[in-house]
């Protein structure tokens, strides 16, 4: 199995599908690039879901927010982007996805993004 940072978010069944209950993942040590000044920006990520169908597999989450380790993103379109394939990929119940990005220039910036699933 691959350990380089790849964009493939796995999956695997909702091993309890039939009941609403919340998955969190803590990414504290997050890294991507300011898209002007090429300089890193570090950032702890919290995504909190509620499941459907498919849960996302762990080992492929963090290969995926390892990609973004060489990427020019700026706070809210890397947040946003994340929740994006996230919900491409499992199309879940509810999603929280909060990026609290480090002090740069005197201020720390903290991005959340909401998604709940369309019920009918």
């Amino acid at each position: 199995m691959s350990t380089q940072p790849s964009k493939e978010l796995k999956t695997f069944p909702n091993p309890a599908a039939e009941r609403d209950y919340e998955i969190a993942f803590d990414v504290p040590e997050f890294t991507c690039l300011c898209p002007l000044t090429g300089q890193p920006d570090f950032a702890r990520f919290k995504i909190r879901y509620v499941p459907d169908e498919l849960c996302v597999e762990l080992k492929s989450l963090k290969l995926y927010m390892w990609a973004y380790r060489n990427e020019g993103a700026f706070h809210e379109k890397v947040t946003n982007t994340i929740a994006d394939d996230i919900i491409k990929a499992i199309q879940p119940r509810k999603l929280v996805v909060e990026g609290d990005f480090f002090v740069r220039g005197g201020i720390g910036t903290v991005i959340t993004v909401t998604h709940e699933k369309k019920k009918g």
